[in-house]
C-alpha cells in the first residue's frame, strides 16, 4: 500500500446528507470554506456497479472529498473503493449508521452495527485495493444492542481489520418504530459515550456528529475528541461555513462576502447548464444563504419562485441578490 497519502485534517466536517449534499451543493460549500472535508450522499454499491447514472462525478474544486458508500459484500466494496480512489476521492466512508428499513433490507447501514465481522471484512477487501483512508461512520448503538461495551466491541473488531478513523453519531438508532426523520431527533445524545470510546481507543482517530449546532459546541467536543462533524445545521445556515478556516485550520485567507459567493456560483450554474443541469439543481442548496440576515426571506422566495417551473429565470441568482439589496436598500441607506 501506498503510505505518501496526505492525511486529511478532519476537525472539521460537513455530514453525509441524503439528497442534500450532491455534487452541486459541496461546489457551493466549498467556496465557504477550503478545508473543511465534504462527503457524498451515501451511495450504494449496487447503484456504483449496476445502475444507469454517473454516481460518482464530483468537480475537482471539491477537495478534500470523501465517497460514502453503502454496502455489505466486501468484493462490491472494494470495487466501488478501487473505483473511488481512480477517480480521485480522498476517502471512503462505510454507511453504519442510517437508520431506514430500505438501507436495512439492502443490508447496509445501521443493522450493520449488529455484524461487525462483515464490516471488518469490508474494510479488509477495500484496504486491500486502495491507499486512501477507508472509515467508519456508525451510532452508539441499534435497539437493544445499545450498552457501551456492545460500541467498544463493535469499534475494536473493525479497528483490528484496519480501520483507523471513526466518525459517531452520538445517537443509537431504532430500527424497528422510527422513521429516519425521528430516529435523528428522537433518540437522545450521548457525547461522554464517544469521548470514552477516544479514551480507551486513543490511537484511533474519533469523530463526533449529532446535534452540533454551534463551532463553540464544535471548540468543546475538541477538547476531547479529533473531529465534529456538522450537518443539517451547515445546510440551513451555510455561510456559517465561512468562518471555518480561520478558527479550525488556522487560514486566515479573506472570507469571501455572500455577493462574492453569488458572482461564482452563477458562473458555476452557466457551466452546469451547459452540461444539461438546470438551475435550481444548484440554487435549491443556497436557500438558506442568508439565514438570519435582512433580506433572508426575500431570498429564499424569489429563489422558490423563479427558479423551479419549466422556464427558471436565467442568471436567477444574480436576480436574487438584486431582490435583496432592493429590499434592504433602507438598511444601508
Amino acid at each position: 500500500m501506498n503510505t505518501t497519502v496526505k492525511p486529511i485534517d478532519r476537525k472539521l466536517s460537513v455530514a453525509p446528507m441524503l439528497d442534500w449534499t450532491d455534487k452541486h451543493c459541496r461546489y457551493f460549500l466549498r467556496q465557504l470554506s477550503h478545508h473543511a472535508l465534504l462527503y457524498t450522499e451515501m451511495v450504494t454499491t449496487g447503484a456504483i456497479i449496476y445502475g444507469k447514472g454517473d454516481y460518482l462525478s464530483f468537480n475537482r474544486e471539491e477537495h478534500p472529498v470523501a465517497l460514502q458508500l453503502g454496502g455489505s459484500d466486501p468484493e462490491a466494496m472494494a470495487e466501488c473503493a478501487t473505483r473511488a480512489e481512480s477517480l480521485g476521492y480522498d476517502e471512503v466512508n462505510i454507511n453504519v449508521g442510517c437508520p431506514s428499513d430500505r438501507v436495512k433490507n439492502g443490508r447496509f447501514g445501521a443493522c450493520l452495527m449488529a455484524e461487525p465481522e462483515t464490516v471488518a471484512k469490508c474494510v479488509s477487501a477495500m484496504q486491500a485495493q486502495v491507499s486512501i483512508p477507508v472509515t467508519v461512520k456508525c451510532r452508539i448503538g441499534i435497539d437493544d444492542m445499545d450498552e457501551y461495551e456492545d460500541l467498544s466491541k463493535f469499534v475494536d473488531i473493525v479497528a483490528s481489520a484496519g480501520c483507523e478513523t471513526f466518525i459517531i453519531h452520538a445517537r443509537k438508532a431504532w430500527l424497528q418504530g422510527l422513521s429516519p426523520k425521528e430516529n435523528r431527533e428522537v433518540p437522545p445524545l450521548s457525547y461522554p459515550r464517544v469521548y470514552l470510546l477516544k479514551d480507551q481507543f486513543p490511537q484511533l482517530t474519533i469523530a463526533i456528529n449529532g446535534g452540533v449546532k454551534t463551532f463553540d459546541q464544535a471548540d468543546q467536543h475538541l477538547q476531547y475528541v479529533d473531529g465534529v462533524m456538522i450537518g443539517r445545521e451547515v445546510y440551513a445556515n451555510p455561510y456559517m461555513l465561512s468562518e471555518a478556516d480561520n478558527r479550525f485550520f488556522a487560514d486566515n485567507h479573506v472570507v469571501p462576502s455572500r455577493q462574492q459567493v453569488i458572482v461564482a456560483m452563477d458562473e458555476y450554474v452557466q457551466r452546469q447548464v451547459e452540461l444539461g443541469a438546470r438551475e435550481w439543481h444548484v440554487a435549491r442548496h443556497m436557500l438558506g444563504l442568508f439565514q438570519g440576515q435582512p433580506g433572508g426571506r426575500v431570498w429564499r422566495r424569489y429563489l422558490s419562485q423563479n427558479g423551479t417551473g419549466k422556464n427558471p429565470q436565467a442568471n436567477l441568482l444574480l436576480h436574487a441578490y438584486e431582490a435583496v439589496q432592493e429590499a434592504t436598500k433602507h438598511i444601508h441607506a
